[in-house]
């Protein structure tokens, strides 16, 4: 071996002892001639003096030496002078004086400050260009860690409860009613692909069918979407499916691996069981299904009370069946027009026509809207909402579920604006878990004239819903869980049809999906369901958006160690590339380039 201790180890009980350490130049300090480099390894920084009245030719050579260049470096470890000890390394007490000295590869000017106040002021292509020297930052190693040991602690976990690793299929048969596929054209099945899996979903059911009764799996998935600093094109899932179960069982399993994994990874003791929302209970309150509940800012439905109202905005939402919402952004009355300009854009961009609000200042109300209220109305509206002075309320006049996420973005942006005034708190390490739950089943879609499953057309209905199935499937609820922290969905499952009369129903009756269509897609599953499939649910878990919010970060790509950009692309390897027409032969593909002029 190079070294005999890591960078991070010496303390005074090695005082005396001859070491050997390698590593990185992290920096230099030229003191009078003598020079002081911080060595640096995966571990930690030691000092390591250079004296060239000790080795005239060895100061010579670590005269040249460049910030990253790599060293071995060999001496006594002596106690760093009275005064220049830092009681902030692990290693401050101590210093390495070096009577030997073997450069095993000298650097270039690395293109940006690798501490992490430097890097992080980088352009991120930049840092993905160069993402062997983005990784060398305290912060990205130490995120690697972090997803290092919540990926062992959910495999300790789960190993623990009697759960059996197995490895499915990347290549998957193309099932195009789901999100956007990756196809891989079949070489010896000219004109034939496969998908790359976009989650182990139907695998894992034919595990239960198998008798493998406890499943799990730190799976890579693939899906051919446009990209934003929480999603990847290839992503990594906590994937789990047991039989014989239900719900409860789930939510139970779920809430001891994240107890465990915050333990492990953060030393933080996470409260469980977790609170629960039901969908309708979540948009109603947060205008959203996967709700931020650190903060207040709850939305409120007004609709009766404007329901004879003579402003016809508010009427005419409440006579057409739609919903008449509200909320105070308390203390946001001092908003800029600017702010305020953002807030509608960002209502518009949901289909708003506009933003009505009220400025509550010196006592009065501010809005043009006011004028068309009674005193009854604004007196139920200053009751239910709190109103005083300095705050800002918010409408919504839309159908239920437009209203809902116009007023559930707003809310999250008047959050954002308050948090910058100090009217609000929003700290990461804040662990607000909780289930949305009692999902609806199915969802009418206008477009194609028929319902679509909401979550996949293998989840199993509230079973006192069931009957619904003829009648009303937009009232059936499914046993579908989400698992959402501070914002932000974790994972989601179901418990799953297993029988196969029951899926038959949904796919051919329900969701009207062609007899042949689902012979071709799911018939082996069909039929592997006739051999005795076990009642059985599961979820999958993102595991780079949980790591994500370990580390306190809000862009995946900081806990990924090569990702691809928003563009998808791969900066530092330069991918996607074009490929040899020999090898599109091979293929049997032809490129078919269009030509604009």
């Amino acid at each position: 071996m190079l070294r005999t201790h890591h960078c991070g180890q010496l303390t005074k009980a090695n005082i005396g002892q001859t070491v050997s350490l390698a590593g990185w130049v992290d920096t230099v300090r030229d003191l009078g001639g003598i020079l002081f480099i911080d060595l640096r390894d995966r571990e930690g920084l030691t000092q390591v003096k250079f004296d060239p009245q000790v080795d005239p030719k060895m100061g010579e050579q670590a005269a040249r030496l460049k910030l990253e260049s790599v060293i071995s470096v060999t001496g006594p470890v002596a106690p760093r002078p009275a005064g220049t000890e830092n009681p902030a390394l692990p290693t401050g007490q101590v210093e390495v004086d070096a009577t030997g000295l073997e450069i095993l590869n000298l650097s270039e000017t690395p293109p940006f400050p690798l501490d992490d106040e430097g890097g992080d002021k980088v352009n991120e292509d930049l840092r993905l260009t160069y993402r062997y020297l983005d990784l060398r930052r305290p912060k990205m190693r130490r995120n690697l860690v972090a997803r290092h040991r919540a990926t062992k602690s959910v495999r300790d976990y789960f190993d623990a409860q009697g759960f059996i690793e197995v490895e499915t299929p990347a290549l998957f048969k193309s099932t195009p009613e789901g999100a956007r596929e990756y196809l891989v054209p079949s070489r010896i099945h000219p004109g034939q692909f496969y998908a790359l899996s976009q989650s182990p979903q139907q695998f894992k059911q034919i595990l239960m069918v198998a008798g493998v009764e406890k499943y799990f799996q730190i799976a890579r998935c693939f899906r051919d979407e446009d990209l934003r600093a929480d999603r990847q094109m290839e992503f990594t899932q906590i994937d789990v499916e047991a039989s014989f179960v239900d719900r409860e069982d789930i939510y139970r399993l779920f809430e001891g691996m994240l107890k465990k994994v915050w333990k492990d990874v953060l030393g933080t003791d996470v409260k469980t069981p977790f609170p629960r929302l039901a969908f309708s209970e979540a948009m109603n309150r947060f205008g959203v299904d996967k709700p931020d509940v650190r903060f207040g800012l709850e939305l409120h439905d007004f609709t009766e009370l404007f329901r004879t109202s003579t402003f016809k905005v508010f009427s005419g939402a409440a006579a057409s069946g739609g919903a008449v919402k509200a909320l105070n952004a308390k203390g946001l009355a001092d908003a800029t027009q600017g702010e305020l300009k953002a807030l509608e854009d960002a209502a518009k961009a949901l289909g708003a026509k506009g933003l009505a609000f009220i400025k509550v200042e010196g006592g009065e109300w501010k809005s043009p809207i006011v004028k068309f209220f009674t005193e009854a109305e604004k007196a139920e509206l200053t009751r239910r909402l709190e109103i005083a002075d300095g705050d800002l309320i918010f409408f919504a006049a839309a159908a239920w579920e437009k209203a809902c996420a116009i007023l559930g973005r707003i809310r999250l942006e008047s959050a954002a604006l308050l948090q910058k005034r100090g009217k609000v708190e929003l700290r990461p390490d804040d662990w607000k878990f909780l289930w949305v739950v009692d999902f609806p089943l199915m969802t009418y879609d206008e477009e194609e004239k028929r319902y679509l499953a909401t979550h996949h057309p293998f989840t199993a209905p509230v079973p006192e819903d069931a009957a619904l199935l003829d009648t009303e499937p937009q009232k059936v609820r499914g046993q579908h869980y989400d698992l959402v922290l501070n914002g932000m969905e974790l994972g989601g499952g179901s418990i799953r049809i297993h029988q196969p009369a029951l899926q038959k129903k949904v796919f051919e009756d329900v969701l009207k999906i062609p007899k042949d269509v689902a012979e071709n897609r799911f018939g082996y599953m069909l039929r592997a369901f006739t051999y005795g499939a076990p009642p059985h649910g599961g979820i999958a878990f993102g595991l780079d958006r949980m790591v994500a919010l370990l580390c306190g970060t809000s862009s995946i790509r900081d806990v990924i160690a090569f990702p691809k950009t928003q563009k998808g692309q791969d900066l530092m390897a330069g991918s996607p590339t074009p490929v040899t027409p020999k090898q599109l032969k091979d293929l049997h593909i032809k490129i078919a380039t269009e030509h604009h002029g």
